[in-house]
């Protein structure tokens, strides 16, 4: 278990995406660093206020602790009373342009250990996509490219991630997704450390693969203000599901985490509205309809085509 190599990755991946993202808006990123009291630290890197990004952070983290917190041990139990390293890159990316999507992207590493028995370890991560309005050449590249990161671990993996991460990125307050999905997965170690290691290169590498070209194609649209309040009035949904669902944010804040990088995959700017509701047939209402509903978005031909 190789896990020096797998910080070395974390890092490396946080750089390529910061400078890819810094290319295509023309602004850098500002880059902190971080220590944490109870062991470990951080590198956040922020950009805001660019003309691509409206606020984007791309965040490495490694921290150890004594005991696991509640948010980890609820459903294993054999976690209790084992000290745990945490290691991961962390995105979220906030457009300007109500016409390019937001997107979050994670991978991770956690390992639990106790004196005299093995320790325990486990991959997870994944990326979705939260559009403000609708694009079906969009969505199915997306998921296209995601298919492909999983397509060499196994011909069922793709569909198997999607479904986990249709329904974890879902709000069961309001009755829908939070967007258009992608790929979600935890507690990996099926097949060994080097092959989860790989899997979890897979879904790096190829999120910047999955997410530019979608940039290229949306961030010159031009949009009105009425587009933008719509814009403002969805990321509300990205508020509540993140305060209220993630068990990223809550594992951090249980574990006393640096706050700043935990909420940093807030946006700048939202609205909420009492019961608002789109006009029947407009794009805002289409979003709703078609788009923000569980469906599959690679079709045979496409699965074939891909393969």
């Amino acid at each position: 278990m190789d896990i020096e190599a797998v910080k070395r990755y974390l890092l490396g991946l946080q750089d390529a995406i910061c400078d890819e993202l810094s290319e295509l808006d023309g602004l850098p990123f500002v880059t902190e660093t971080w220590e944490r009291e109870e062991g470990g630290g951080g590198r956040s890197r922020v950009l805001a206020e660019g003309d691509l990004i409206e606020k984007g952070g791309v965040n490495f983290s490694h921290v150890q602790g004594a005991s696991m917190p509640p948010s980890a041990t609820h459903n294993r139990p054999e976690l209790a009373g084992r000290s745990f390293q945490a290691m991961g890159v962390s995105l979220v990316i906030h457009p300007r342009n109500p016409y390019v999507p937001t997107s979050h992207a994670n991978v991770r590493l956690f390992v639990a250990e106790k004196p005299g028995e093995d320790p325990i370890w486990w991959f997870g991560g994944g990326y979705d996509l939260t559009p403000y309005y609708g694009f079906e050449e969009d969505c199915q590249h997306w998921h296209l490219t995601a298919k492909a990161a999983c397509e060499p671990f196994g011909a069922e993996v793709y569909a198997q991630y999607k479904k986990w991460c249709d329904d974890y990125f879902y709000l069961p307050h309001r009755n829908e997704p939070r967007g258009i999905g992608g790929l979600f997965y935890d507690d990996l170690s099926e097949g060994g450390f080097e092959r989860c290691f790989s899997f979890m290169q897979s879904v790096g590498d190829s999120y910047m693969k999955a997410y530019r070209p979608i940039i290229e194609r949306r961030h010159a649209m031009a949009y009105t203000e009425a587009e933008r309040q719509w814009q403002l009035y969805r990321r509300g949904r990205y508020v509540e599901f993140n305060l209220v669902f993630d068990r990223g944010t809550h594992f951090g804040l249980q574990s006393n985490g640096r706050t700043e990088s935990i909420l940093m995959s807030l946006p700048p700017l939202v609205r909420w509205e009492y019961g608002y509701t789109p006009v029947p047939g407009s794009p805002e209402e289409a979003l709703l309809s078609r788009f923000l509903t569980a469906r599959e978005w690679v079709s045979d031909e496409q699965r074939a085509n891909a393969l």
